[in-house]
C-alpha cells in the first residue's frame, strides 16, 4: 500500500498543502496500518492524532511513531473502532483510507461512518469526503477466452460447470484504455460526511454509448475519491485512463459477446448490496439490454465479490 504512489502521495499532498485544516486539531485515523497518515497529520501541526488499528500492525505503528519522535502527538490504539474508547469525547477530523476493490469490497466505510457519528464534532471534516463509482464497457476477447471459455474443453473434458462460477466472480485487473468501447457513466456518488450506512447499497441506471464499432465482452467498474475541503479540489481516480493504483479496475464478464455499432447504447441498471452473511462481501446484479443493428439481447447477471 505504501508503494502505491498515487494513493499515498495524494493523501500527503492533501495534508501538507492544507495545513490550515490540521493546525491544532484533534485527528482520528481509522484503520491506521503503519501510521503513515497519522505521521503526515502530526507533521502538518495536528494537536493530537489517535491512530486506531485492529491488526498486529498496531504494534509496528507504535514503534514507527516512537522511532520518528511523534509519541507525544500520536497515540496508537489497538482494537476495533466499534469496541474501543477514545481518551477524548470528540475529534475535529477523521481521516481514513477505507476504500476497497470496486470501492466497496472489504471496505471500512461503515467503520468510518460509525466513528463519524460517535466522535466527530458538528462542523468536523471527513477525509476523503466524496467517492464516486463509474462504469464503462470493454472489448476483451483474449482474456475472456483464457479465463472463461477455457473451461469448455479442458484437455478434452467438459468442465463448463466451473465456467458458470468463474463468470460470477468479478476480476480485479488493469484494463488497457484502448479496450474501452463506450463512454464512462457515473453510477453513484457518496458524500461520506452526510451519508447513512445503508446508502452504500443502491440501484443505478446506466447508458453506455459505443464510440466505435466493436465487440463488448465485459463491463468495467472503477472509482474516484475527492477531498473537497481543501484550498483546491484534490483526489485521484482508479480508472483505466489514469495512473494505475493497487485497486486496479473491476471487470465483470458478460455471458454474451455483444456486437455494437458506433452510436448504439447498452442500457440497464446495476444493483449493489452488502452480502447478508458477510457484510464485507458485495453482491452485484446487472440488468442490460442492447437493441442494435447486429445484436438484440436482454439479460440479467449476478456477481459475487468474495
Amino acid at each position: 500500500m505504501l508503494k502505491d504512489v498515487v494513493r499515498t502521495k495524494t493523501y500527503q499532498n492533501v495534508i501538507y498543502r492544507n495545513t490550515f485544516l490540521f493546525k491544532d486539531k484533534v485527528v482520528l485515523d481509522v484503520g491506521a496500518g503503519t501510521g503513515i497518515l497519522s505521521l503526515f497529520c502530526a507533521k502538518a501541526g495536528a494537536k493530537h492524532v489517535y491512530a486506531i488499528e485492529c491488526s498486529h500492525m498496531a504494534d509496528m505503528a507504535k514503534e514507527i511513531v516512537e522511532t520518528n519522535g511523534f509519541s507525544n502527538v500520536i497515540t496508537v490504539i489497538k482494537g476495533k473502532v466499534e469496541e474501543i474508547e477514545l481518551p477524548v469525547a470528540q475529534v475535529d477530523i477523521i481521516i481514513s483510507e477505507w476504500m476497497g476493490y470496486f470501492l466497496l469490497f472489504e471496505n471500512m466505510l461503515n467503520t468510518v461512518l460509525y466513528a463519524r457519528d460517535k466522535w466527530l464534532v458538528n462542523d468536523g471534516i471527513v477525509l476523503p469526503d466524496r467517492a464516486s463509482l463509474f462504469l464503462t464497457a470493454i472489448e476483451d476477447s483474449e482474456y475472456k477466452e483464457e479465463k472463461i471459455e477455457f473451461w469448455n474443453n479442458v484437455y478434452g473434458f467438459d468442465m463448463s460447470c466451473i465456467k458458470k462460477q468463474a463468470m460470477m466472480e468479478p476480476l480485479v485487473d488493469t484494463v488497457d484504455q484502448n479496450q474501452i468501447v463506450t463512454n464512462c457513466q457515473l453510477l453513484k456518488t457518496m458524500d461520506i460526511s452526510k451519508m447513512a450506512p445503508g446508502d452504500a447499497s443502491f440501484t443505478a441506471p446506466f447508458k453506455l454509448v459505443a464510440e466505435r464499432d466493436d465487440y463488448i465482452h465485459a463491463l468495467v467498474a472503477y472509482f474516484d475519491v475527492s477531498f473537497t475541503k481543501c484550498h483546491k479540489l484534490q483526489g485521484f481516480s482508479t480508472g483505466p485512463k489514469s495512473r494505475s493504483t493497487h485497486w486496479k479496475q473491476t471487470v465483470l464478464y458478460l455471458e454474451d459477446v455483444l456486437t455494437i455499432c458506433e452510436g448504439e447504447a447498452l442500457t440497464g441498471s446495476m444493483t449493489v448490496a452488502q452480502n447478508k452473511r458477510n457484510p464485507r462481501d458485495v453482491d452485484i446484479m446487472v440488468k442490460y439490454s442492447l437493441t442494435g443493428r447486429r445484436c438484440l439481447i436482454s439479460r440479467t447477471q449476478h456477481y459475487k465479490m468474495r
